[in-house]
């Protein structure tokens, strides 16, 4: 118990500080609310429109891919460290832990998750049927001039 009292010392003091940080916050700011501060915008400002749509969830998968990602990473470089000591049963687990990790990866692509913004609509033109004509022809819906004359 009295190799754990440093630490218990430490915990109890970090409590103490943040429970005392909230109650000096509450008791020492100023309190005079009015409708722009009650408003759901941290400007202050009073919104005069609603906006167009909400926040887009594909950024939010985009950011849990990255977390999921990012602590495959972190396992993975201790494993690159020590990938020699621990044999055919170390490389078997972590191809294990690398395929369950992927395998969420893989789900984000193969619903279109990542596929947002001007690399989206670029990617949806796409490249349409080849005309053959001896006109150059810039856009493949446009009409020709020749054809607009008539």
């Amino acid at each position: 118990m009295a190799d754990y009292l440093p630490i218990i010392v430490m915990a109890a003091l970090v409590v103490a500080f943040v429970f005392s940080s909230f109650v000096a916050s509450r008791l020492l700011a100023p309190q005079r609310p009015n409708a722009a501060k009650q408003a759901p915008y941290e400007s202050g400002i009073v919104p005069e429109y609603e906006p167009p749509e909400r926040f887009p969830v594909k950024f939010y998968l985009v950011a849990m891919a990255f977390i999921v990602l990012d602590v495959e990473i972190v396992f993975l470089y201790p494993f690159a460290t020590v990938f020699r000591d621990l044999g055919l049963f170390g490389i078997v687990a972590m191809a294990v832990f690398i395929f369950v990790l992927l395998i969420p990866f893989a789900y984000l692509l193969s619903v279109g998750a990542l596929e947002w913004g001007p690399v989206q609509k670029v990617l949806s033109r796409g490249a349409g049927p080849l005309l053959r004509t001896r006109d150059r022809v810039l856009d493949p819906d446009a009409v020709p001039a020749e054809e607009e004359a008539a």
